[in-house]
């Protein structure tokens, strides 16, 4: 097949993408495996050995990330159930001595779009943005992109976030680089956009923060105390023991990369690294720690579990059943939807990389002069902008870039970190989260897209300046 062909069938997929997803409403799991079926037999597959590869690269991409989603899922219910969004909430309120509360939610958000789904951030963070835009008389116009910002940076750059786990997988990268690199980035991305935007957002419209959330909440004065601002909860966790089910994983992750560049390989030190950095075991440990919080707390977390719409929590629920059997039930039926949505997607970039046309775009591409760099960036915002999914765009990108890394000379850490930026561009009605977040925080569509589009490309331009500098100083290949 040539290289013109073959780009005229992308082009088609992804409209197809586009219209069976946003116009007819069909669920993203269908479309994916309709539109693989479509690339594959198109591409010179017949329809048996296409279902065939679909099969294989469905169950290599669910092997890579299935357990990593499912212990997420279970640490964001025990973040939800434990108050430990609120502790942490309240930290950087005093962090920060009721100054600049937007950074509140936004690095709460930041930190827990780590281990957990961003759409679950979004929900957590919700009632704590509101009841402090109310207290403080700051607009969510303020408050909403910011913690927007800071938790979809990490959503796209730091695994083990599905998609850029899938990502990270897919193109061979070692996953403590990429989010020892991703969290840098999106550290300087943070930083950055919040200082050109919070001026600008502040000039803005007034928006009020969701009623349902600010129910019997005042304002206070502008010289309250900051004890004043602290959101209120019983039976609350310590910080330390709310960071820890969300830092921990990153810390072992971390530790265990960086560790292995400096031991021999098989060595003793070795073997111990490799094991704390394995993913799976790092959210284990996570995931312990967030049920070792029930511990003599359980009458406060049946409390909360029943006011989040799980009456089947009691006082009188056993530890076990809370942790080992509530919890896990839980996880399974909100990780089920990302577990499979994932894997068709690596399904559909799998049918994609089987095509040797690929190579021939590679070697066009290489030889075009257009910097490498930008080419999984672009790829992946344009994607983006399309298909309105942050983990089928940058796995899409991924199934086109991988075949090219040889030719263009880009790692698959720099090249994973790209796609991960680009994901962020194009944020918009196409997108789940962006309803999410319009519902939640107070916004119209034609503000979210005000807010909410231009604050998240603004973040996504900003990381990829910063890997950018990094890679052309040599401070990562």
């Amino acid at each position: 097949m040539s290289p013109l062909a073959f780009i005229g069938i992308i082009a088609v997929a992804i409209v197809l993408l586009v219209l069976l997803t946003v116009r007819f409403k069909i669920h993203p799991f269908m479309v994916l495996f309709l539109v693989a079926v479509l690339i594959g037999v198109t591409t010179g597959h017949n329809l048996v050995d296409t279902i065939g590869l679909i099969k294989n690269y469905f169950g290599t991409t669910l092997t890579g990330i299935g357990i990593l989603i499912i212990f997420g899922a279970v640490i964001a219910n025990g973040i939800r159930d434990t108050g430990a969004a609120t502790t942490i909430a309240n930290f950087f309120i005093k962090l920060f001595r009721g100054k600049r509360l937007e950074l509140a939610p936004a690095l709460t958000g930041f930190i827990m779009s780590i281990p957990v789904f961003g759409d679950i951030a979004i929900v957590l963070n919700a009632p704590i943005a509101a009841v402090l835009a109310k207290r403080r008389k700051v607009s969510m116009a303020v408050m909403a992109p910011i913690l927007n910002m800071g938790l979809t940076l990490t959503h796209g750059l730091v695994p083990p976030t599905p998609g850029i786990l899938a990502v990270t997988l897919l193109l061979g990268a070692d996953i403590g680089q990429v989010m020892i690199w991703g969290i840098v980035c999106s550290v300087f991305s943070f930083a950055t956009t919040w200082l050109i935007a919070k001026p600008i957002l502040s000039r803005g419209e007034f928006i009020e923060p969701l009623a349902e959330f600010t129910e019997g909440i005042e304002p206070v004065a502008d010289d309250a105390d900051v004890e004043e601002l602290l959101i209120e909860e019983d039976d609350l966790p310590s910080p330390l023991a709310a960071f820890t089910p969300l830092l921990l994983p990153a810390i072992m992750i971390a530790t265990g990369s960086l560790g292995k560049l400096f031991v021999e390989e098989g060595s003793g030190a070795w073997t111990v690294l490799n094991t704390l950095g394995d993913a799976i075991v790092a959210l284990f440990c996570g995931m312990i720690a967030s049920m070792l919080m029930v511990v003599g707390h359980k009458a406060s977390v049946a409390k909360r579990a029943a006011s989040a719409g799980h009456p089947e929590i009691t006082e009188k629920s056993s530890y076990l059943s809370i942790v080992a059997d509530n919890w896990i039930t839980r996880a399974l039926n909100v990780a089920m939807v990302p577990l499979m949505v994932t894997a068709m997607g690596g399904a559909m970039g799998g049918i994609l990389r089987e095509n040797e046309a690929i190579n021939e775009i590679g070697e066009i591409v290489a030889s075009s002069g257009f910097p490498k760099l930008l080419i999984p960036f672009v790829l992946a915002a344009v994607l983006m902008a399309v298909c309105g999914s942050m983990t089928v765009a940058a796995m899409t990108a991924a199934a086109l870039v991988e075949p090219m890394l040889g030719m263009i000379g880009l790692s698959p850490l720099v090249a994973t970190l790209a796609i991960g930026a680009g994901s962020m561009i194009g944020w918009h009605v196409n997108n789940s989260g962006f309803w999410i977040f319009c519902s939640l925080y107070n916004f119209s569509p034609k503000q979210g897209l005000k807010y909410f589009t231009t604050t998240n490309a603004l973040g996504g331009i900003a990381a990829f300046v910063c890997l950018a500098a990094l890679y052309l100083t040599g401070i990562v290949s």
